[in-house]
């Protein structure tokens, strides 16, 4: 019999595609083959995001275009998966009745069963599971050279604009020893790259081993060049893992440390659980741990009540911190957050100009640091073709810093190149070819 064909498109963050691997992997060992055309597709899934409302609105637009599939041939199941559903639930039945399918993060396994029966109703799992890790389910993941492995799911925290408590559940850890397993299948796979994800990874406790012991088993596994984290929350940052980032070589000297706000006002209406001058002293930190250390973080501007003081704190701490690279946005209300009973309280048009002062300062900053590279040499895992030029190569340094430089190099390889110009977002190579720390075969220009 021929396999069922599986079309699905993913919305949101690193999670929600660690989740598509998920659910393609399991739908795989239930017979079903990944197809790239919604035009062939038995099963059409959008695997979606809760975290900001204009996301949503894209994925319904979305959906309904994919309709029209469903009403060429009727066979075809539409389904939606994902925080998405687990937050809007019924209001997803009034705007698309045509969906067979309905799934929240914690129902994945429940989806070949669901695919598989008859109803004129919409199927609807949207229970929360706090012993739910998929653990056991072997995720089908693109060919490339790093591999996103989620070490835990759910969040305690309930910061009051964050919906994730409400639609992923409670925190809870995959067995250590099986995620090293998994590790250990990727690096045979031919992965260079892992990156750990969670909610809050850095509070990961499998009963046995905390975070910094799970980063110590990953680095005795052959063949991962480097080991990264997303996303940590600055109240969870141990001295233990401070130990091990600065002690394990594979352990990129690279963090993603939200702060969210330079307010300590702000801080405390976001139930954020530490200060600016905690954080500014785990920053301090990190740093005489691990001097090279790049930092990023998340910024949100035009949370309830943010005036004109907490904006300036927030620029006075990007400048104090420098950080390498920020996500930034513009404060996003979603219901069914304690943040959503407040209002907006900042209008539109200032949420625009705060962020684009915002953007403009750590553009500047990102700007300078990485001219500080140019003359240096950097190490570099090779990622694939630039987009441009021609004939170049892409990859990243141990800190994360997109790199281009002229090829030839092999996607997997480690290079030694030489930074002969730099912007805000990309170092670019001396047109010396790089120095390689295995040979180059096959090459990444194509």
């Amino acid at each position: 019999m021929q396999p069922r064909r599986v079309y699905i498109e993913t919305y949101g963050c690193q999670m929600n595609v660690a989740d598509t691997e998920v659910v393609l992997g399991h739908l795989s060992a239930h017979g079903y083959e990944r197809t790239t055309s919604p035009d062939v597709a038995d099963v059409i899934l959008l695997n979606t995001c809760a975290i900001r409302e204009h996301a949503e609105e894209r994925v319904l637009a979305r959906l309904a275009t994919l309709a029209r599939h469903k009403a060429r041939r009727p066979d075809v199941k539409l389904g939606l998966a994902g925080c998405m559903v687990q937050h809007l639930r019924q209001h997803l039945l009034e705007r698309a009745p045509y969906v067979d399918v309905l799934v929240g993060p914690d129902a994945y396994r429940r989806l070949p069963d669901l695919l598989a029966e008859h109803s004129h109703d919409p199927l609807v799992d949207l229970r929360l599971d706090r012993a739910e890790v998929y653990a056991d389910i072997v995720p089908r993941r693109e060919r490339g050279i790093r591999a996103w492995v989620t070490a835990m799911r759910g969040c305690d925290r309930f910061c009051t604009f964050c919906v994730v408590p409400y639609v992923r559940g409670r925190e809870r850890s995959a067995p250590g020893p099986m995620l090293v397993e998994q590790v250990r299948d990727l690096a045979a796979a031919g992965y260079r790259e892992v990156v750990y994800l969670g909610q809050t990874v850095n509070a990961y406790h499998d009963g046995q081993w905390d975070f910094a012991e799970l980063l110590r088993h990953t680095a005795t596994v052959e063949g991962i060049e480097r080991i990264r984290f997303t996303s940590p929350h600055p109240a969870e940052m141990s001295d233990r893992l401070i130990e091990a980032m600065a002690t394990i070589p594979r352990v990129s000297p690279y963090l993603h440390l939200p702060v969210q706000s330079g307010s300590d006002r702000v801080l405390r209406r976001m139930a954020r659980d530490y200060d600016t001058a905690a954080y500014l002293a785990l920053v301090d930190r990190l740093r005489a741990a691990i001097p090279d250390l790049a930092l990023s973080t998340d910024l949100i501007v035009g949370f309830p009540h943010e005036e004109a003081a907490d904006f300036a704190a927030t620029l006075d701490l990007v400048r104090a911190v420098r950080f390498d690279h920020a996500f930034m946005f513009k404060y996003s209300r979603r219901s069914g957050t304690k943040a959503h009973a407040w209002g907006e309280t900042v209008g539109e048009d200032e949420k625009a100009a705060r962020l684009a002062e915002l953007i403009a300062l750590q553009e500047a900053i990102a700007a300078e640091k990485n001219r500080d590279l140019v003359g240096r040499t950097v190490s570099v895992l090779v990622e694939g073709p630039a987009k441009r030029p021609a004939g170049w190569c892409f990859g990243r340094t141990p800190h994360f810093k997109a790199t281009v430089f002229p090829g030839p190099a092999a996607s997997g390889s480690l290079v030694r190149v030489p930074i002969g110009e730099a912007t805000a977002h990309t170092l670019i190579a001396s047109l010396t070819p790089p120095l390689h720390s295995r040979p180059p075969s096959p090459t990444c220009p194509q």
